[in-house]
């Protein structure tokens, strides 16, 4: 009996030592800090440096900017003559922000310009030991986005009113300028849209990236456009259709954005102030205000560019053997005769010089030199896209025609990330 009781006591000791062996040594807690990621802006550590933001105040040159912050006019001439290869510093412009990067002590001395010319771009003059001069642009998010509309009266009203870009709607009547008449649209007309729109730290509007698809229903008729890079290695890309023909015509349909047809060309005009009396108007009036961009509606070469009677200041474009057009009553023009000129340059600006009643463009279309009606003439197209890409095209096409079809006539913005697809980042 006492051995039996001797080896219970045994059992108990050993299980004791064991659980103590077990035992683990209390830890105690540590306070782990995390420092904050240092904010950078322009590839500089802003914590490094004095910032002082500011923007370009009229009578603002760089050297009085400089001088203001204690840079002496040797050391600026130097900067400025490094400098002048890479960046103009006379092309600073009023309103624009800049930012110096000065040194984080009692001298405050600058070392380093900033310019912003827009929200994106910006040019960096540093002056250290040495001078460098290069640009950058900020981080860009795009953000792919949809919108569809029915106009009720015209395009422009109904994209505003939902809130839509106004750069949206002039790259919209851009893509349609050849092909649809905007000055004709009926209540009823449909538009679908894909686009793409840039984001600086994702939250600060940076303007329209692309639109990558449209859909038009005008008259019964249905346009589409789908954006498409024909030339890599020069990054050329135009608008085609379902059949990949151009949506591009040698003509625009107008010589001037969002404006209104006040009278047309009619040889069988007849005026009361005049008695009645017949006074045929060849050309097409296209009122707006004083200071429009009038635009060049195809390629040519200025054969005229002066000041004339009733036609007032105006410019007249030869586009090749059998075509030209001409411009009448500008404010003032923006081009000299024997100059050559692209399809939607700007050649002058709407006025009231010359016979006229109104600001407005008179716009005139030769046709082997007799001045017909542009609206019912049958103008060529641009060139479709070449053979070998039409397989690509096709392809490429595809899924942008998919979801265009699928989007509902509402008048909606809607967010396509927010549906989950791809949200790319542009650097």
């Amino acid at each position: 009996m006492q051995s039996k009781q001797l080896l219970i006591a045994l059992i108990l000791c050993v299980c004791v030592f064991s659980c103590k062996q077990e035992e683990k040594p209390k830890v105690e807690p540590v306070e782990v800090i995390i420092e904050p990621e240092p904010i950078t802006e322009f590839g500089f550590i802003l914590k490094d440096f004095i910032v002082k933001r500011d923007t370009i105040k009229s009578g603002d040159s760089f050297g009085e900017i400089l001088e203001r912050n204690h840079i002496g006019y040797p050391r600026i001439f130097n900067i400025a003559e490094n400098a002048k290869d890479s960046f103009d510093i006379r092309r600073l412009q009023v309103g624009k922000p800049y930012t110096l990067l000065c040194t984080n002590d009692s001298l405050q001395t600058p070392e380093c310009f900033i310019y912003q010319p827009n929200n994106i771009d910006y040019v960096v003059i540093k002056f250290t030991d040495s001078i460098e001069t290069y640009k950058g642009k900020k981080p860009i998010t795009l953000v792919e986005r949809i919108a569809s509309g029915i106009v009720m009266n015209n395009l422009s009203e109904t994209m505003e009113s939902q809130g839509l870009p106004y750069q949206l709607i002039n790259d919209m009547s851009d893509i349609y300028a050849w092909t649809i008449d905007f000055f004709r649209l009926q209540k009823g007309d449909r538009f679908k849209i894909v686009y793409k729109q840039r984001f600086i730290q994702d939250s600060i509007y940076a303007g329209i990236e692309s639109i990558d698809a449209a859909y038009f229903q005008h008259k019964d008729e249905h346009f589409y456009a789908f954006n498409f890079e024909v030339d890599s290695t020069k990054n050329i890309s135009d608008y085609f259709d379902e059949n990949t023909k151009s949506l591009r015509r040698t003509f625009l349909k107008a010589p001037v954005q969002f404006s209104r047809i006040s009278s047309r060309y009619n040889l069988n005009r007849r005026i009361k102030y005049y008695g009645y009396r017949l006074r045929p108007h060849k050309g097409t009036d296209f009122a707006a205000p004083i200071g429009t961009p009038i635009l060049a509606t195809a390629n040519g070469t200025v054969t005229e560019s002066t000041r004339r009677g009733a036609n007032g200041k105006y410019v007249k474009i030869k586009h090749n053997g059998t075509y030209s057009t001409q411009y009448l009553h500008m404010q003032k023009q923006n081009v000299k005769k024997g100059a050559f000129v692209k399809q939607g340059d700007v050649i002058g600006y709407v006025g009231m010089t010359g016979n006229t009643g109104g600001p407005h463009v008179c716009y005139r279309f030769w046709k082997n030199g007799k001045q017909v009606d542009p609206f019912r003439e049958k103008l060529p197209a641009a060139e479709s896209i070449p053979d070998a890409l039409k397989a690509k095209y096709t392809e490429f096409i595809k899924p942008l025609k998919l979801q265009l079809d699928n989007i509902q006539f509402e008048d909606h913005i809607t967010d396509i990330a927010s549906q989950g697809k791809t949200i790319t980042s542009k650097i």
